[in-house]
């Protein structure tokens, strides 16, 4: 049976004061949006997220969610914050899900197997895109991709194409986009789109204290989450 999440209607809605609060409290200040309902301010026990999370389907768990003692809804994480230091949860954000709806989510790509171009000829494997994004009902969701690469030569390359496709799921990457492949030792990977665009962001960007679930909305969220 689905995990229950019990989320409690929290006092000052978006205020930090008050997700501080909820913090020494040992709970977990967190927005629940969606389904054409307001966004709702809520705590939640960081022990039933954690477990969610680390999860075999991760951010993509679809559980029942409690509010106040009301009937129980649908739901998922879709967002997400730790403290950089600790590692601890500090927000998340949950969505109320429709079963009859599709949703984009981003699913792990996983790498079954050693490539002949490694095991044979020196090479090494390059995984470049670790994850898909995928759009289907969320009944539907896997919770990785397995692929073989153990047929992959040196030079060999897989590409999104190459993935398993089901005729319930739509991935949403280029079909020719670079999965992963196999590189001599003594040369340098030949940049990818998808690398070069990682390694720009990496040169810019602040460092990172957000780690985040991607998902479609059907409701713009909240400016303020606190």
């Amino acid at each position: 049976m689905p995990e229950v999440v019990v989320a409690k209607p929290r006092e000052g809605k978006f205020n930090k004061n008050a997700a501080r609060r909820v913090r020494r409290a040992g709970k977990i200040p967190a927005v629940l949006y969606g389904a054409g309902h307001e966004p709702v301010a809520v705590e939640v026990d960081p022990k039933q997220i954690s477990r969610i999370l680390f999860s075999e389907t991760g951010h993509n768990t679809i559980f029942d969610l409690e509010v106040g003692g009301k009937n129980t809804a649908k739901a998922m994480i879709v967002d997400w914050q730790r403290e950089p230091i600790k590692d601890q949860l500090i927000h998340i954000d949950l969505k109320r899900i429709a079963l009859d709806k599709a949703l984009r989510v981003s699913v792990r790509v996983k790498l079954l197997g050693t490539p002949v171009g490694v095991k044979s000829f020196g090479g090494i494997l390059d995984h470049v895109l670790r994850e898909v994004e995928i759009e289907c009902l969320p009944t539907d969701i896997p919770s990785h991709i397995d692929v073989d690469v153990t047929e992959l030569g040196l030079h060999g390359v897989l590409r999104v194409s190459d993935l398993p496709h089901m005729d319930k799921v739509k991935f949403l990457n280029a079909e020719d986009a670079t999965v992963a492949h196999v590189v001599s030792i003594r040369e340098e990977a030949a940049p990818t789109p998808e690398g070069e665009a990682a390694a720009a962001v990496a040169g810019t960007a602040e460092p990172e204290v957000a780690k985040k679930g991607k998902v479609e909305t059907e409701a713009k969220k909240p400016e303020a989450k606190k």
